[in-house]
């Protein structure tokens, strides 16, 4: 019986190269609280047109790319504008969804309180996650930082998040705090803050 010695300095390289490089991260899009109360308050989102259709391309390039995209809706009170059985608690029409998406509810403004998105991502070292939706310093910013705690990989759309003016400063004004204290690097681990367009 012969042995044959594999000599192909090529062939062991990129062997060896294959078992040192790391897997593709899954993009998982966050969309959060896109709903009819959210967008029918007196005052207005700021960009709402512009932020449904950035998302909605957003979630498009995700799909194509084998990904998930997740929908969360805040459930308010009984009588509120976010209560389960009013139309306010629905998603915005314009917001285009597909029987793909996974879609859940919360009470509070991290999407981790008391719900199961920690299972539904799995793994933090397996996936990508994007977050994006309203209001910027509320439920997106603590569901960002409730994701780093858990040590999720972390990208922040800077066009992917809105509000409404606020008394004491401008929707535009928050949004740009918000995007700069993100890609300062000073939370839990560095997210990536980008452009919709940017990703995929």
């Amino acid at each position: 019986m012969s042995i044959q010695i594999i000599s192909d300095k090529n062939l062991a390289s990129a062997v060896l190269k294959s078992s040192f490089e790391e897997p593709k991260l899954k993009y998982v899009l966050l969309i959060i609280d896109m709903q009819q109360a959210t967008f029918g308050r007196p005052a207005p989102i700021f960009d709402a047109a512009g932020l449904v259709e950035r998302i909605n391309s957003l979630a498009n390039r995700v799909r194509a790319d084998a990904g998930r995209v997740i929908l969360v809706q805040f459930s308010g009170p009984p009588g509120t504008p976010y209560d389960r059985s009013q139309d306010g608690w629905k998603l915005v029409p314009e917001l285009n969804v597909e029987s793909s998406d996974l879609r859940f509810s919360k009470t509070a403004s991290d999407a981790f309180q008391s719900t199961d998105l920690e299972t539904m991502l799995g793994v933090p070292s397996e996936s990508r996650l994007i977050v994006t939706g309203c209001d910027t310093e509320f439920c997106v910013d603590s569901t960002i930082r409730s994701a780093l705690a858990r040590d999720y990989d972390v990208t922040v759309p800077d066009d992917g998040h809105s509000l409404s003016d606020r008394s004491h400063l401008n929707a535009e004004k928050v949004i740009e705090h918000h995007n700069i204290i993100w890609a300062a690097g000073a939370l839990a681990r560095p997210i990536r803050v980008c452009k919709c367009a940017e990703i995929l």
